[in-house]
């Protein structure tokens, strides 16, 4: 890991989002909430925020970070659910990296819960893709004592 001994402690953020590319009947298995393994968007929040806070554990040189905040959305359209997650925290370095892995897991998740239902005859996943997986921003604020 390198050094970052020297840098000021300041408040932290990134955004970070992707899409999943999925049937449409999937889709509406999701928003009608009749998935067999459950709520897939509320399930898919827990496991990208669980993802970011274990960002260190699983990248070998990301320092382990004290995470302020955690945020996400979900965007649902007709074949695709996007997800963004902010990352915010009060450190030496920055929360890009958590905040890509949480939208990758978050996205894993999904696509974890409906395989069943993207599954073609011969057992693949044609239509089915996470992509767009991207850093929106980031950016660092000095902190206001008071």
């Amino acid at each position: 890991m390198i050094d970052i001994s020297s840098k000021e402690i300041v408040l932290r953020e990134a955004r970070a989002s992707g899409c999943i590319r999925l049937k449409s009947g999937t889709v509406r298995q999701i928003l009608n909430k009749n998935v067999k393994k459950g709520d897939v968007i509320e399930t898919a929040r827990i496991a990208g925020t669980m993802a970011v806070k274990n960002t260190s554990g699983t990248i070998p040189y990301c320092h382990p970070v004290p995470v302020s905040s955690i945020d996400f959305d979900f965007e649902i359209l007709d074949n695709q659910i996007k997800c963004s997650c902010t990352v915010k925290a009060i450190y030496r370095t920055g929360v890009e990296m958590e905040a890509i892995n949480g939208v990758l897991t978050a996205l894993l998740t999904v696509w974890d819960m409906v395989k069943y239902l993207e599954k073609d005859e011969t057992g693949n996943y044609p239509e089915t893709l996470i992509s767009g997986i991207r850093v929106d921003y980031k950016k660092k604020a000095e902190i206001n004592a008071q």
